[in-house]
């Protein structure tokens, strides 16, 4: 699935954060309901614009960025720094 069709960003939309295409619903929030239990039918229940596609985008969307995440060790081992790299593949 090509989520670049379904997810967009713009600053002057929910302050630039993922969001569905057409829509105020972020990607953040489709995860943060998923890992609270919720089902894909509770989402597009919940948001009518939803589709299915779109639950799927955001899961691929968030497995592409965490794919390109990096831990950095610093000197002292009980540190740690955690930053993604400059991908953004919406």
């Amino acid at each position: 699935m090509n989520y670049r069709d379904r997810i967009t960003a713009n600053h002057q939309v929910m302050l630039g954060k993922p969001v569905i295409k057409g829509t105020r619903i972020t990607v953040e929030l489709i995860l943060r309901k998923l890992s609270e239990g919720a089902t894909t039918t509770d989402l597009l229940v919940t948001y009518p614009t939803l589709a299915e596609a779109d639950v799927f985008a955001a899961l691929t969307y968030a497995s592409d960025l965490l794919a390109t995440e990096e831990m950095i060790m610093l000197n002292d081992s009980r540190r740690r720094e955690y930053r993604s790299s400059t991908y953004r593949g919406y």
